[in-house]
């Protein structure tokens, strides 16, 4: 393939998608009870201890009675279980002082922190051991949890919390960074590090857009009103202005729609970039990480600004929110992101001004679900799940069962593709009656569904599944009865020159939209997700600027490593109550892989943001090849990045002697990279030069992929074990919180907001959820004939395999 590629260039007209990791799961520990007795600090005193005991009490599961015996029972569940996380901590402390960041492992750094010999090491490993044992004993003996009484045990429980075990190992190896480096600094020098973090004012983070005097509008209401219709109305009167918003899907939506109308517009995303050509003054449609902070326009439009409120990427629609310079910003999302932008106008002195909106056809859940059997679809109905796997099987599984057509549509679809689907699903003469999608749809296709119906209620995370919050449920619910398609409404409101902020006489006389499961199981959770309004955001997402992290770098020692840097700074940050920090994700793997290659600290921020996928393969030697040529600044020619494994495009699952399923990690894998790549031309086209070269990989690729998806084998049954063992797996993630914690959060932490998943391309849904795949063969494989003798050496790193395996059931390609 590369001798090939070598001697036939790419065309430049190929389009470009974007990508990043999808998470994976961890089982639970076991971990064994051991009582120890340590003596309570000389300054705990009784009414402090009566105080936590009175606050743990009323926050713990069950009864808020905190008198007698219910007391007593509460304390001695909590010893219990913060005995267990004692126990957990500790052993996850001893595999990584032994392991990954032993002294072998991690000798450079720990010379950095000012650790000379493996002595002096196991010295500090002990001391550090020994507060996390007294931490530990201090909550469960005393009940102490708080971060004032205990710092130590609340910042280990709270990143157990938010990410599992991943956020404790992240905050186990930063305690012990912290830890050595606890006399490194003179006190002048630390007020300078807190004075640098402090992030109470990110507004202050873009001067040039303070020195304006903007006005905000607000389009709130439900899903199917109208709101965005309005918004982009101001964006198309206007002269020069930008839309951002969460999906590529989204982006090149409003692209094609100036495009036709014959404005000049940008398509601009992460992995792709169309410029008009010979034009200086023109709109800009993009995702809304890459909103420009430095044009100054007339309008701006941010979609979804609910997702301000995103745990892990609000981050990016605060930015664009605070630092867009445009005389007009019209903000357009749910009615519970009110009340904190409107806080944050009257902060920075922006006039404020909301726009409520009616939903223009009526919406109910219904009171049976389709009891799993597909036959009980009807025409107009459409099914949501989460994978391209998902969609592709689940389709062919209709198809077959009902013996009527089927659409399917969903974000990473090309746009074309996508387009005539949705067409085929609103004519109701096509033969099309059903539609499988992804939760895309929640963000806005014009489709004519009368029902909506889930295939499950649940989403992967990191570290399994969780039960899809309120919001996620009706944003993509309210998809279900449609007030117009595109054309339709296109057609009328020329005709009538209508606004529809209000409901019609039309919309009020139309039938309901209807919402309803596959499964039983699944139903309640409906029920009770549209039978609630979702609770008001409380704060927005930051995340500190490169500017912020090069200077609090410049206080620490040479070769400190990143990891440690902006774990410290995230530490020592003062935050306003209206914002929050939004967690790391992968961000310290990422710090820690490129740790080895000399550059920037602009440059490493870079890397920090780029669409990485660590949980495939070789996601971390891809990550570290292309480090190697920043830090080179050179050797990014494509196809001499022996990493990147484009033999995979020579072969196919039999002459590597492996399963469809793995022969579709592996094409998932080089597509990824791929994206990567592309990514990084627009960062450093210096080095990362053979774009267009992508492009064309990029489509060999995907066909592959699409030829793969069509040959799916799913069965019902095969289908419906996957969902119950989601359903168990989530219920059992819920279980080992509280047996390991000895409580529920009563406090709402800031949630994931996003439809689809932010590392995907574009934003999008995953090709698969690894539940969906069959494990790998144990077996190393051998290659067939001589062609197989020919790859052997190349293809040596294919069959390295992966022992994970997420539920009790496997679906066979």
């Amino acid at each position: 393939m590369r001798a090939f590629l070598r001697a036939r260039p790419a065309s430049s007209s190929c389009t470009a998608f974007a990508c990043r990791r999808n998470a994976f799961s961890t089982s639970s520990l076991r971990a064994r009870k051991k009582s120890r007795q340590s003596n309570a600090p000389k300054t705990f005193s009784s009414a402090g201890f009566e105080r936590i005991t009175s606050d743990l009490a009323s926050r713990l599961q069950g009864s808020a009675d905190t008198t007698g015996t219910s007391k007593e029972r509460h304390r001695t569940e909590a010893t219990k279980a913060y005995g267990v996380f004692r126990q957990l901590s500790l052993n996850k402390y001893d595999q990584l002082m032994s392991g990954s960041r032993g002294w072998d492992a991690r000798k450079e750094d720990y010379m950095a922190f000012g650790v000379e010999t493996q002595f002096d090491f196991n010295r500090e490993v002990k001391l550090f051991r020994n507060l996390i044992e007294k931490a530990c004993d201090l909550a469960s003996e005393h009940h102490a949890i708080s971060k004032n009484e205990n710092p130590l045990f609340a910042k280990l429980r709270g990143a157990f919390v938010e990410e599992d075990i991943y956020g404790l190992i992240a905050e186990l190896t930063y305690g012990f960074q912290t830890f050595l480096m606890r006399s490194r600094f003179p006190k002048n020098i630390a007020d300078t590090q807190r004075e640098i973090a402090d992030s109470r004012y990110p507004w202050e983070w873009f001067p040039a857009t303070r020195a304006l005097q903007r006005t905000i509008h607000i389009h709130v209401g439900p899903t199917n009103s109208g709101k965005t219709y309005n918004a982009l109305k101001a964006l198309e009167a206007a002269r020069s202005g930008i839309y951002a918003g969460p999906l590529r899907l989204l982006a090149h939506e409003v692209y094609t729609r100036f495009t036709a109308k014959g404005k000049k517009c940008a398509l601009i995303t992460g992995e792709e970039q169309r410029i008009p050509e010979d034009e200086d003054n023109f709109f800009r449609s993009c995702t809304v990480e890459m909103t420009p902070l430095n044009l100054p326009v007339d309008v701006a439009v941010i979609d979804e600004i609910q997702m301000i409120g995103d745990s892990e990427r609000g981050w990016a629609w605060t930015q664009a929110f605070l630092g867009v310079q445009a005389k007009e910003v019209h903000l357009c999302g749910e009615t519970r992101a009110v009340d904190l932008i409107k806080s944050l106008c009257a902060t920075i002195g922006d006039k404020c001004i909301v726009h409520e909106y009616e939903r223009l056809s009526p919406l109910q859940t219904m009171d049976r679900s389709l009891n799993g059997d597909l036959r009980n679809l009807q025409k107009g109905d459409a099914v949501i799940t989460f994978s391209r796997v998902g969609i592709h099987a689940l389709k062919k599984e209709i198809e077959k069962e009902t013996g009527r057509r089927c659409a399917m549509v969903y974000g990473s679809l090309p746009p074309e593709t996508r387009a005539q689907q949705a067409a085929y699903f609103n004519d109701p003469k096509s033969g099309y009656d059903f539609l499988v999608a992804s939760d895309a749809i929640g963000m806005g296709l014009n489709l004519e569904i009368r029902r909506v119906v889930f295939e499950q209620t649940h989403k992967r995370t990191r570290t399994g599944y969780r039960i899809m919050t309120t919001s996620e449920l009706k944003q993509i619910g309210g998809r279900a009865g449609r007030y117009k398609t595109a054309r339709q409404d296109i057609e009328s409101r020329a005709g009538s020159g209508s606004d529809n902020k209000k409901g019609t006489v039309e919309s009020k006389s139309r039938p309901p939209g209807l919402v309803t499961a596959l499964e039983d199981a699944d139903l309640g959770i409906l029920q009770r997700a549209f039978d609630r309004e979702a609770e008001p955001l409380k704060t927005a997402g930051i995340q500190p600027p490169p500017s912020m992290i090069e200077r609090f770098h410049s206080y620490f020692p040479p070769n400190t490593p990143f990891s440690y840097v902006v774990s410290r700074l995230r530490d020592l940050a003062q935050m306003s109550p209206r914002f929050h920090m939004c967690f790391l994700g992968e961000v310290l793997a990422v710090a820690d892989l490129i740790q080895p290659y000399p550059m920037s600290v602009y440059d490493r921020c870079v890397f920090l943001n780029a669409p990485v996928s660590l949980r495939e393969r070789n996601g971390a030697q891809v990550l570290q090849a292309f480090a190697r040529c920043v830090s080179n600044m050179g050797g990014g020619d494509l196809l001499d990045i022996p990493e990147i494994s484009l033999e995979v495009l020579d072969l196919s699952a039999e002459d590597l002697d492996i399963t469809k399923a793995e022969h579709l990690r592996e094409l998932e894998a080089l597509h990824k990279t791929i994206t990567l790549y592309l990514w990084l031309t627009y960062r450093y086209s210096g080095v990362f030069r053979s774009q267009s070269l992508a492009f064309h990989v990029k489509e060999l690729v995907e066909d592959r992929i699409n030829t793969q998806l069509l040959h799916l084998n799913l069965t019902g049954a095969k289908r419906k074990a996957r969902t119950d063992a989601i359903r168990a797996q989530a219920l059992q993630s819920e279980r080992k919180l509280k047996r390991v914690l000895g409580e529920e959060d009563k406090v709402d932490p800031p949630q994931h907001e996003l439809s689809g998943a932010w590392n995907e391309e574009g934003h999008e849904e995953p090709l698969y959820d690894p539940s969906e795949l069959e494990p790998a063969p144990q077996s190393p494989p051998v290659l067939k004939g001589a062609q197989g003798r020919r790859h052997h050496k190349g293809h040596s790193h294919i069959h390295e395999r992966r022992h994970r395996q997420d539920t009790d059931t496997a679906v066979q390609i």
